[in-house]
Order: C-alpha cells, then sequence, then structure tokens
C-alpha cells in the first residue's frame, strides 16, 4: 500500500475489498456507460461470491481518498504459457472530480510495477474510438495503437470502434 503526495493511497485490492470493488465498479458503469464491455446490468445484481471471484480472477488496483474509493484499473493475466508475459488492462475509471489530477497515471504506475514483478512483458487495452481523452492519456502512458476493432461494442443499438493498444514494459 503505498501513499501518494496527492493524498490518496493506491493499492491492490483482496477478498477482503469486495465492498470497494462493488462500489467503484458499479460508479464506473453508471458514469461512463458507453465505455465498458460490461453493462451496470451485467454487474449491480451479481451475488458477492460472484463480486469476489470477479476481484481475485484480476489484479485489481484502487485509488482511494480516506476510505472513499476514487479510482480502479484491473489487470488480467493470459493464462496459456505462451502468452503469460502479456497482460489486459480493464475497468479503468477515474472519479469526474478526479480527472486531470494525474491520478490514473499513478494508479498505471503501480499496476505497471505490479506488472514487472509478475513477469509480464506487454500490456494490452481496448479503448473506445469515441474516447479521444482515454486514447490520448494511454498514448501519453506509452500505448501505441495496434489495430481496429470495427463493430467492437454494441451499446444501445449503436456499434462502437475499438482500438487496441500496446505498451512493452520493461523489467
Amino acid at each position: 500500500m503505498a501513499k501518494d503526495t496527492k493524498g490518496e493511497t493506491i493499492r491492490m485490492l483482496g477478498a477482503d475489498d469486495v465492498e470497494a470493488f462493488r462500489r467503484i465498479r458499479l460508479e464506473a458503469l453508471r458514469a461512463e456507460p458507453s465505455a465498458y464491455a460490461s453493462s451496470l446490468e451485467d454487474w449491480e445484481g451479481l451475488s458477492k461470491d460472484e463480486w469476489t471471484r470477479r476481484l481475485l480472477d484480476a489484479r485489481v488496483f484502487v485509488a482511494f481518498q480516506q476510505d472513499d474509493p476514487v479510482a480502479i484499473m484491473g489487470m488480467i493475466t493470459q493464462a496459456a504459457s505462451k502468452m503469460s508475459h502479456r497482460a489486459t488492462v480493464v475497468m479503468v475509471y477515474v472519479r469526474e472530480t478526479m480527472r486531470g489530477t494525474g491520478l490514473a497515471m499513478r494508479v498505471l504506475d503501480r499496476l505497471v510495477t505490479h506488472a514487472c514483478d509478475c513477469g509480464i512483458r506487454q500490456l494490452e487495452l481496448a479503448v473506445s474510438i469515441e474516447n479521444a481523452a482515454a486514447k490520448q492519456f494511454y498514448a501519453r502512458a506509452g500505448f501505441v495503437e495496434a489495430g481496429l476493432i470495427p463493430s467492437a461494442l454494441l451499446h444501445r443499438g449503436r456499434e462502437i470502434d475499438e482500438f487496441i493498444m500496446v505498451r512493452r514494459i520493461a523489467h
């Protein structure tokens, strides 16, 4: 657990943090419904056991101000041995009032450090073609565009393309 100079604490969540995970994940899905492959409806009715399973299936980093979760970023590693050097960045969200403070980069830095410690060499993500701010953030963070998935998401009857972005990370 690290205390940042900006007053927040950024840490990887564990099984005892299911309620904090639930709060920030549902907030993200409510605030940015077109940004995620999942919908609010996919998550809000889940049992506590399912929330725990999803939390533990990923490595989830959350930034807190006091006990209030204000940002989230997850990483899912590949299981196949020939792909175990790769991980996908998921569930990225920063509360609107915290945007522009550098918090997203601080959370990403923690995730990257953890990824390197786990032997990950490449981070991958998908970002909506409609989310220019996110794409710019990822580019500033060293991600490069590697492709496009046409009609990657179907949101309220609208097809949304996604960019695939990749970042090599050093060990």
